[in-house]
């Protein structure tokens, strides 16, 4: 995929705006005012907003000059920007190091994410010591721990390998005992090369997971293995099913289970794509790669032309639909909002499956929307991306838990500079 190949040519990436005046840092009360608010829940955008933050936490949300301002508050004018909420990624996968954990959240923070969720490949303790954490200038992480599927010699070994349903479901037992956040499968052959988790494999595990109040999340391919899925109870799918167009009677299959999610990861969308929105932020020899390989490829074409077709139907057919990216590349939720708009999608739809609805598929209540009573986590942008998608990589200020984050600081310390 893109998104992965972007992060292995780049992993230092780093945004080319920055916030015009030294924001609050998420002390004493603040009033944000004049900007083009997106509350995040699809709701038309509030023109010349006002909004004030106290203790880390949205309190007013409003019109200018409606609020009521309490004395002495400091004051922002953001007339002329656009504010959304930060973004949630539903689908990464993490380093499972804390040093270099910690810089991939940082990373992320930096491109306007408060929140992804780890799928699967965290073993260790470190992703769940660092959940517990709330790091200045980082993402928030969630982690499935460790994930599930049949054995895959030659692939990554941190998901367990099972053959049986008492393996399944002592494996689901030890992370529920983990508290994770979701429980990850994987049923894919992998182009044949493996055998997958069967139907009766698989519902066991979910099977197993629901008596412990936990969800499961699959990584598939085919649309067989989502019917199948869908009839054994799973909660949400970590990919769009790819190998051909969905069919009505999977459709209903959906609309049988209105709280399945479904997190597309589309791929590559094989078109000639101008990077030059990463030319200040990352070296030329770097930015020449990337750009050399974003060329017209007519098979790559189809392959995403499947995947966005099937989410275009999902989509229109009311199916709840997140933002995620896979791997670990930190501007890569970018890319994929864009690649979800090409599918079909509208800007403001792609927007509230990034935000609200990422944020609900985590369970997280207090991020998604800008409303009162929630984390003070949002972006201020140059450009408005209802009119233009692409528009939330032009970041003036991230702000997370009411604090901005110190984005020339955290250059400055990628690129090595005092």
């Amino acid at each position: 995929m893109r998104k992965l190949t972007l992060g292995l040519f780049f992993l230092a990436a780093f945004s080319t705006s920055i916030a015009t005046q030294a924001p609050p840092q998420g002390t004493g009360v603040t009033v944000f005012e004049g900007a083009r608010l997106i509350v995040g829940n699809g709701a038309a955008p509030i023109e010349n907003s006002a909004f004030i933050v106290a203790n880390n936490r949205f309190t007013q949300v409003g019109r200018r000059g409606q609020l009521n301002v309490p004395a002495g508050a400091a004051r922002v004018d953001l007339t002329g920007k656009t504010v959304m909420p930060a973004i949630v990624d539903a689908h990464t996968h993490m380093p499972v190091t804390r040093d270099a954990l910690v810089d991939s959240l940082q990373r992320k923070a930096y491109y306007g994410a408060g929140v992804v969720m780890s799928l699967g490949q965290d073993t260790g303790d470190v992703a769940f010591q660092v959940r517990e954490e709330t790091i200045p200038g980082a993402a928030r992480l969630r982690t499935a721990g460790r994930g599930i599927t049949m054995p895959e010699p030659g692939r990554t070994e941190a998901p367990y390998w099972i053959t049986t349903e008492a393996e399944g479901r002592k494996a689901v037992q030890e992370q529920a005992a983990r508290k994770v956040d979701l429980i990850k499968i994987w049923v894919d052959d992998r182009d044949g090369m493996y055998k997958k988790l069967t139907p009766a494999l698989y519902g066991a595990i979910i099977d197993e997971a629901h008596k412990h109040n936990l969800r499961v999340t699959a990584h598939i391919f085919t649309l067989e293995d989502a019917k199948g899925l869908l009839r054994a109870g799973i909660d949400g799918f970590a990919h769009g099913i790819r190998d051909k167009d969905i069919d009505d009677e999977v459709v209903t299959l959906f609309k049988q289970r209105p709280n399945v999610f479904v997190v597309p990861n589309l791929p590559d969308r094989g078109v000639k794509d101008d990077l030059s929105w990463l030319g200040d932020s990352m070296p030329a020899p770097e930015l020449a790669k990337l750009q050399a390989a974003a060329t017209d490829r007519p098979a790559v074409q189809q392959t995403f032309g499947i995947q966005a077709r099937n989410l275009a139907r999902l989509n229109k057919s009311g199916v709840r639909i997140a933002m995620g990216t896979d791997g670990n590349v930190s501007y890569a939720h970018h890319i994929e909002m864009a690649d979800m708009v090409a599918a079909g999608m509208t800007p403001a739809q792609v927007i509230v499956a990034a935000t609200k609805t990422a944020s609900e598929v985590l369970k997280l209540s207090e991020v998604g929307t800008v409303a009162a009573g929630k984390s003070a986590d949002f972006l201020v942008l140059d450009a408005n991306p209802l009119d233009n998608i692409t528009n939330t990589r032009r970041i003036s200020a991230v702000y997370l838990r009411g604090g901005a984050v110190d984005r020339e600081g955290l250059r400055a310390k990628w690129m090595g500079r005092p």
